[in-house]
């Protein structure tokens, strides 16, 4: 009882204890270093997918957010790292966790599984993987995207047209490549018909062919990203 009225009545053992209470076994430095390599190795994989994005609509909120679990990353794995008492509470703590964002294109699930890996190995002080790891993949990616710029992609080509133009319109279908029927609407004011079909970028000139026949409305052409027909 004493010992204890003595360390509470003694400044410096006071502020001896609040001293090792913040105390920490990383070094400032160190943490500031990976956060900023963690910083530009996200913002490596930010331009990384803007560059060989080819889906329908960009999400610059879901490509920031790779930079952020990168640095968010290295730093859970430092924290993991430098204390086994903190790393099982840490994963107690994540276990709990759910997130609910529904991640429409496989390979935004890839991404974020890039970027984890990209902190878990700067957290675990592996820089040299880390940034090899993301040149390399970041590379090859890349030479895929640019490989595939010449190959077909799925489209939609969405018809609204009048029911005397069936014939006409039937015949210019069996001319595209790939083409079948998704869905046909019967309205009132005429037919809408969705035909998903495999063309290259540069060959959509065949839209116009549509219009120009007679009671066709409107003739539109989408990028589509589902899966094809066999």
């Amino acid at each position: 009882m004493n010992t204890i009225l003595r360390a509470a009545d003694d400044p410096l053992a006071t502020a001896f204890n609040i001293k090792e209470l913040f105390s920490s076994t990383l070094n400032p430095l160190q943490v500031i270093l990976t956060l900023i390599i963690a910083l530009g190795i996200g913002g490596f994989l930010y331009f990384i997918y803007k560059k060989t994005f080819a889906g329908v609509v960009y999400s610059r909120s879901f490509n920031l957010s790779l930079i952020l679990l990168t640095m968010v990353s290295a730093m859970v794995i430092m924290l993991i790292s430098s204390n086994l008492t903190l790393s099982l509470g840490m994963v107690g703590a994540l276990s709990i966790v759910r997130f609910r964002t529904a991640i429409k294109d496989p390979i935004d699930t890839v991404y974020m599984f890039w970027a984890v890996g990209e902190g878990l190995a700067l957290g675990a002080g592996f820089v040299d993987v880390g940034l090899i790891g993301a040149l390399v993949i970041g590379v090859i990616m890349v030479i895929i995207t640019s490989a595939k710029g010449n190959s077909t992609m799925p489209y939609l080509l969405i018809l609204h047209f009048d029911e005397r133009a069936s014939q006409q319109i039937k015949g210019l279908i069996r001319q595209l490549p790939k083409a079948h029927i998704k869905s046909k609407t019967v309205q009132h004011d005429g037919i809408e018909l969705t035909i998903e079909l495999r063309i290259r970028e540069s060959d959509t000139d065949f839209v116009d062919k549509f219009l120009r026949v007679p009671g066709v409305f409107d003739a539109t052409l989408v990028a589509h990203q589902g899966d094809l027909l066999s």
